[in-house]
């Protein structure tokens, strides 16, 4: 049975091993990636596509106001919470 000095000292060895064959394995790929980007041309856009904005929720897009204020003329859109001037109040006067 080993003890435990000497499972640490394998498993040094072992780390630097799995670290060498990853290093080797990387410049494999990455050398093989270059490769087919350059036989077919790619740009990174091929490769990496940029994101689309419909899947980003939250992205601060403005959306038009549904209803406006005569008295004041501020708008709502609609979302969250009502404003005071339109609450208990028939929407469809205010739409525009």
């Amino acid at each position: 049975m080993n003890s435990y000095k000497e499972l640490l000292k394998q498993k040094e060895a072992l780390e630097q091993q799995i670290h060498e064959a990853r290093s080797r394995e990387l410049s494999d790929a990455v050398a093989r990636v270059r490769s087919l980007v350059a036989e077919y041309e790619m740009t990174a856009e091929d490769v990496f596509p940029p994101a689309r904005a419909a899947r980003s929720s939250g992205s601060g897009a403005k959306v038009a106001p549904k209803y406006r204020d005569p008295n004041t003329g501020q708008t709502w859109t609609g979302r969250g919470k009502a404003p005071k001037w339109i609450q208990n109040e028939d929407r469809e006067k205010f739409a525009i």
